[in-house]
């Protein structure tokens, strides 16, 4: 039997959300432009430790991030500092993404270097809260998800644009359930949501010299919105024709990024929201796992970067905190230092990430009392990082 009742009711959500969202791309249309780094004094880092892991691995984070800034932190051009208040106790006392003081306190920082927080899923003993990353990303309009791959000695180097705001994440906690039967989902693609997205691969890919760039979709079956996402990536293709491109749908993809024969040929990958999130995982694996790879969320007016992968609050629990691995914190921290202008910088703190985590391993961090401390892997990496032969090591190891 149709209940009417339950569908008017859904059509009146639906409706709700179609209007917020045709506020939001009126609203994304008449957006600011780029943020001047080298015009800002003092540029602000916050620090924003997050919850289980995080305060622990975003302690060693800003200690490479103070190290490697010192200069500019005395001399006042950098300030950096601690925002309270972004946990799970704190969200969930709330019933926020992110609370209002709090995200008024990180309206005050141009960029944020964020630890993992912990979203609640259903029979969790949270409120069903909104992720505090979509939320941020939403707020403040951090639509490009910047996750950089490399693995010198297996000829990898991937650099994923993966799109921030939009597709099954934006309007993911507003679904629909018809009584115990139907439960239905939104996906959201924009035409100018993904053409920001894009265009900003493409520009990538033009000032660092790629000569590749690869759309990822599932437009053969979700026709609707991947498809506008698709349309949109070859619309603006046209505009850059000294730069190949392809496209490639999401299963087959995660079947060739281990395809030896093939992963070497790509460069440039550009997804929505959520195909973007699952390859990105696959791919770190290549470098170390999640545990290795940072990530930036990437606005015209804010930044924030942060580790990948979640809170682990099983390793709190069982009192191995501090043998979480710092290191994809710390790629965050690298690419925070390259957003800012810091560039010669951000590559010497890459090298030395790449020879503690991929090459000498003198010490390795197996998350347990078998492997070496966060703290003791900060401390091995700083001690490349005062080494004069870091970038000729670096070299050694590439070539072979």
């Amino acid at each position: 039997m149709i209940d009417k009742t339950a569908i008017e009711k859904a059509k009146e959500h639906f409706g709700r959300l179609l209007e917020d969202q045709i506020r939001r791309v009126e609203k994304l249309k008449q957006a600011p432009d780029w943020v001047d780094y080298s015009k800002l004094t003092p540029i602000k880092i916050g620090i924003l430790p997050g919850d289980g892991i995080g305060p622990y691995i975003a302690a060693e984070a800003e200690r490479v991030l103070r190290f490697m800034l010192e200069e500019d932190i005395k001399s006042g051009k950098v300030y950096i500092n601690t925002i309270e208040g972004l946990t799970i106790e704190n969200r969930a006392a709330h019933h926020k993404a992110i609370p209002d003081d709090v995200l008024e306190e990180i309206k005050k920082y141009h960029v944020t270097l964020k630890g993992p927080t912990t979203t609640p899923r259903k029979g969790d003993p949270w409120p069903n809260i909104e992720s505090c990353n979509v939320a941020m990303r939403k707020e403040l309009d951090l639509f490009a998800n910047v996750r950089p791959v490399r693995v010198p000695k297996q000829g990898i180097d991937w650099v994923f644009f993966r799109e921030n705001t939009e597709d099954l994440y934006a309007l993911g906690p507003y679904g629909i359930q018809l009584g115990e039967d139907i439960a239905i989902d939104f996906k959201l693609i924009t035409a100018p949501g993904s053409d920001r997205i894009i265009r900003m691969a493409f520009d990538y890919a033009k000032r660092n010299g790629r000569t590749k760039v690869t759309c990822v979709t599932k437009a053969n079956v979700v026709k609707t919105t991947d498809g506008l996402f698709l349309e949109t990536f070859y619309k603006i293709a046209k505009e850059y024709p000294e730069i190949q491109v392809d496209d490639w749908y999401i299963d087959i993809m995660t079947a060739k990024l281990v395809d030896e024969k093939r992963r070497r040929e790509f460069q440039v990958l550009v997804l929505p929201n959520l195909y973007g999130d699952i390859l990105t995982d696959e791919a770190a694996e290549f470098q170390g796992g999640v545990g290795t790879a940072g990530a930036a969320n990437i606005g015209k007016q804010y930044a924030m970067f942060e580790a990948i992968h979640g809170s682990a609050p099983r390793m709190v629990q069982e009192g191995r905190a501090q043998y979480a691995d710092p290191a994809s914190m710390i790629r965050a921290a690298a690419m925070l230092i390259n957003h800012i202008g810091y560039v010669d910088k951000a590559k010497k703190l890459e090298m030395a990430l790449d020879i503690c985590g991929q090459y000498e391993k003198k010490l390795v961090i197996t998350g347990r009392p078998t492997g070496a401390t966060g703290k003791a892997f900060t401390d091995y990496l700083i001690d490349w990082l005062n080494n004069p032969k870091l970038e000729e090591t670096w070299q050694g190891y590439v070539k072979g």
